[in-house]
């Protein structure tokens, strides 16, 4: 779709609402608490009721849409509005778009759509994947560089390698708390890597234990790589480039707290990096936008409960 064609398509309320049922209840509607896929009573625009326990649902409930009191309408333009920034969305460039007048709201709605950037049942990488770790903070002066930097966030970075090394396929990239095994290898390889995969390190004590965890374990050594100053030269171009990213789309402005969204931010887009279909984009991250679990503005602020 064209810009022109999406407003056309969800020019009313209930046009965006048509389509998130869909896309939760694509072969009929089936009630969240006990199953039923025999139908419902339409109590509203909004409500249904199951026909078999009587439990009353909406179609925005249990999504990132959940208790939202702006239309659809505009929560669609914003979705829009992210999937066709080239380099990254901010919240500023989304409070003029939707002319909010809280700053607060458009990083809240970013936040919540970042979220909805990692479906929840992704494949993981396989076939031959590069990791190591990068570190993503301020600048130090004087201080420790490379393991065990302090003031900075360590970030596990994997990378497919396609075509015999000559192509980069999916990214995936993960905050942990340290670079121990447990944190490299059980945390992260485990959650993000195909058991029977090739995992290309290098030689840190923290991936010792790849080679006993499932995986095939290559350690590339001086004379096989063209440069034996950075063995691991695919990994280490993408942490180049989510810096890059993060300077210059959010000025460096991220907090530790806040990282992992933004990881996952680069890694939805840049896994999509070919796809020259802005209407499929939109389409996938609705998609995912129906099958994560809602979030309050205070769990993403960090406030809590009295």
């Amino acid at each position: 779709m064209t810009f022109s064609e999406f407003t056309t398509r969800f020019a009313a309320e209930e046009q965006c609402r048509d389509y998130l049922y869909q896309l939760r209840w694509p072969e009929g509607f089936v009630c969240p608490k006990c199953g039923e896929s025999e139908g419902a009573w339409s109590v509203s625009s909004r409500l249904y009721t199951c026909k078999r326990c009587r439990y009353q649902a909406s179609v925005i409930a249990g999504t990132i849409f959940q208790d939202t009191r702006k239309p659809l309408k505009e929560w669609f333009t914003a979705i829009w509005w992210v999937t066709t920034q080239k380099n990254g969305a901010s919240a500023m460039g989304l409070q003029r778009v939707l002319g909010l007048k809280s700053y607060t709201t458009a990083w809240t709605w970013l936040q919540k759509i970042r979220k909805a950037m990692v479906y929840p049942s992704r494949s993981k990488l396989s076939g031959t994947v590069e990791v190591d770790e990068c570190y993503v903070g301020g600048e130090e002066h004087g201080g420790k560089r490379g393991r065990g930097t302090s003031n900075k966030s360590v970030v596990v970075v994997g990378v497919e390698l396609l075509e015999g090394k000559n192509q980069l396929g999916r990214v995936r990239m993960a905050v942990v708390p340290d670079v121990s095994g447990e944190s490299l290898v059980k945390k992260f390889i485990k959650d993000n890597v195909e058991p029977g995969s090739t995992v290309i390190t290098d030689g840190w004590s923290g991936f010792s234990s790849v080679g006993s965890s499932g995986y095939a374990h290559a350690i590339p050594k001086k004379f096989e790589v063209a440069d034996p100053e950075n063995p691991l030269p695919h990994v280490h171009m993408i942490a180049s480039l989510l810096k890059r990213w993060l300077l210059g789309t959010h000025q460096g402005a991220v907090q530790d707290t806040h990282l992992q969204a933004y990881l996952d931010e680069y890694v939805f887009r840049f896994n999509r990096r070919k796809s020259a279909d802005r209407g499929l984009l939109f389409y996938r991250l609705l998609e995912c936008a129906m099958r994560v679990s809602p979030v309050t503005q205070d769990e993403l602020l960090g406030h809590k409960k009295l």
